[in-house]
C-alpha cells in the first residue's frame, strides 16, 4: 500500500506527549503531513512522512519523521521525532 496524502488525521496520546518532549509543534507535524518531501511505508500499513525543517537560535536543518498507522478511519499519529542525522533517513 502507498502512503496517501494526508489532510484528516488524529494525534495519539503518545504523539503528544513526544511532540511536547521534543518541542515540535502542532503546525510542524501538519506541515510534514501535508506536504511531505518524502513518505515511505515502513511496514503494512504503517508509514512514516519525512520533511527538514529548521529549528532553533543559531538556525539547525533537522529532520522531522512523522509515523503514522494508516489502517485506520481516520490515519493515527503514533509518534514524532526530529534528528540532525538527515543522511541517515533521507532516501
Amino acid at each position: 500500500m502507498l502512503c496517501p496524502d494526508l489532510q484528516n488525521y488524529v494525534l495519539t496520546d503518545h504523539a503528544c506527549w513526544e511532540m511536547q518532549r521534543r518541542s515540535i509543534s502542532q503546525a510542524r507535524v501538519a506541515i510534514v503531513l501535508t506536504a511531505p518531501e518524502q513518505r515511505e511505508e515502513i511496514r503494512p500499513g504503517r508509514c512514516v512522512y519525512q520533511s527538514r525543517l529548521t529549528f532553533g537560535e543559531p538556525p539547525k536543518v533537522y529532520l522531522v519523521r512523522v509515523f503514522v498507522d494508516i489502517d485506520r478511519n481516520p490515519p493515527e499519529v503514533v509518534t514524532v521525532c526530529r534528528t540532525s542525522k538527515v543522511q541517515r533517513y533521507w532516501r
